[in-house]
């Protein structure tokens, strides 16, 4: 027996290549081949565009540039960094400004400035995951260069889906 010999390669936001699929007995349209590095280059800053999907539970990508909205949501979420330097700033939110539907999947904007405990912020770098607690404003910070972020969420109203767009059709 022989072993495959594999190369991992990491792509940026500067050097990707585009997803491809190895020829199957099957329909290329039935897949989304695709990569966050090519969404995110085609974004506007911090669209939640959905390149993933598994019932409810969806994977956006993040084009992180500048200063984003402050979004908060019902249920936890968490972002990878996948390619720059993100600071995530957080507020513990009072509950005037909590999800009052606790049945609302996705992120929302938080209406004005978070009211509510500083807890603090973490500085992600390229593969540092960090999480977004229920119930807390978040917000993403970039200087420089723009980066690139994967989101593990819920399919909600920020939800943007282009699969024309970003999948192979042949």
């Amino acid at each position: 027996m022989t072993a495959t010999a594999y190369q991992t390669r990491f792509g940026s936001l500067k050097n990707y290549e585009k997803g491809r699929v190895e020829p199957i007995a099957d329909d290329v349209r039935h897949y989304a081949f695709s990569n966050c590095f090519e969404i995110a280059n085609n974004s506007k800053p911090y669209e939640k565009v959905v390149f993933g999907q598994n019932q409810i539970y969806v994977l956006e990508t993040l084009r992180a540039e500048g200063t984003s909205p402050w979004y908060t949501c019902a249920h936890d979420e968490f972002a990878l960094v996948m390619d720059g330097d993100v600071e995530v700033h957080l507020v513990q939110l009072d509950a005037s400004q909590t999800v009052a539907d606790t049945e609302k999947n996705g992120a929302v904007l938080v209406q004005g400035e978070p009211k509510g405990k500083k807890m603090g912020w973490m500085k992600l770098s390229r593969g540092h995951q960090g999480l977004l607690p229920k119930n807390t404003a978040y917000q993403f910070r970039t200087q420089g260069d723009p980066g690139v972020i994967v989101l593990q969420s819920c399919k909600g109203d920020l939800s943007i889906e282009k699969w024309a767009e970003i999948c192979q059709v042949q």
